[in-house]
């Protein structure tokens, strides 16, 4: 199914037919695909909602750079148009910085949050702010040498200080993942007060397990769940207990 906001055409799944509601909010890039295990355990007890953002998976790219609060936007306006309500968000990794702005800037309604290994709790290391000085220097030295040399050069240069994430990029998204990552969340994380699950992979390399105790601190009504031996996609690695946990959570009296 498609819906369409604006100029954006976004591909979505609806899974089981219930009056409690999950909306999954994936990672960055097409990573809808890493949640059908969990979806079908989820989808006998709940109606579970699913899509692809902007440039990924089954949803187009138009030529527009993106913010934080772009995407944002984009999922409250599908929360609204799709009259959704009893709502529980999933959110892993990037969904959740979309997640920290539809409740704590937008104050949407939703019942209970899990947060999976997510992103948007920005780290300032003196290491990164070298690594991005030197980078900036040598791409101005490049300037020196031939022309004809230049285009490689900075390719070289391009490959060896950016992440995976912004060189699987068309050209014409590196600007949304450049606005994305700048934006320190923390403030709207700080402000969620529903009741909140994080789990999280212990050897997480992409969002270290630091980050999960800080939002620990940071959300009152939270609890932490630390997966042993498990990566930034923990739920993969436990689809069956991360199911358990979640219903569990969700159906719990508070």
């Amino acid at each position: 199914m498609y819906y369409k906001y604006h100029k954006y055409n976004l591909y979505y799944e609806k899974h089981g037919n219930s009056k409690n509601n999950i909306i999954i909010l994936p990672g960055w890039g097409n990573t809808r695909n890493t949640f059908y295990k969990l979806i079908d355990l989820l989808k006998e007890k709940y109606t579970v909602y699913i899509l692809d953002y902007p440039g990924f998976g089954n949803s187009p790219i138009i030529n527009k750079d993106l913010t934080i609060y772009d995407y944002a936007e984009i999922i409250k306006s599908f929360i609204k148009d799709n009259n959704i309500n009893n709502i529980n968000i999933v959110a892993h990794s990037f969904g959740g910085r979309i997640t920290s702005i539809l409740i704590g800037k937008y104050n949407i309604n939703i019942n209970k949050l899990i947060l999976i290994d997510v992103a948007g709790i920005k780290r300032i290391k003196l290491k990164v702010i070298i690594k991005r000085y030197i980078y900036k220097l040598k791409k101005l030295l490049i300037n020196i040498f031939p022309r004809e040399k230049r285009y490689k050069l900075r390719k070289k240069l391009l490959k060896k200080y950016s992440s995976k994430d912004y060189l699987t990029l068309p050209i014409n998204m590196h600007n949304t993942f450049k606005n994305i990552i700048k934006e320190n969340l923390y403030k709207y994380y700080k402000k969620i007060t529903i009741p909140t699950l994080i789990i999280w992979g212990e050897n997480d390399l992409d969002t270290p397990l630091k980050d999960a105790k800080k939002l620990k601190r940071i959300i009152k009504e939270s609890k932490l769940i630390i997966y042993k031996n498990s990566n930034h996609f923990s739920y993969l690695n436990n689809t069956d207990k991360t199911y358990e946990i979640i219903n569990n959570f969700i159906k719990k009296e508070d």
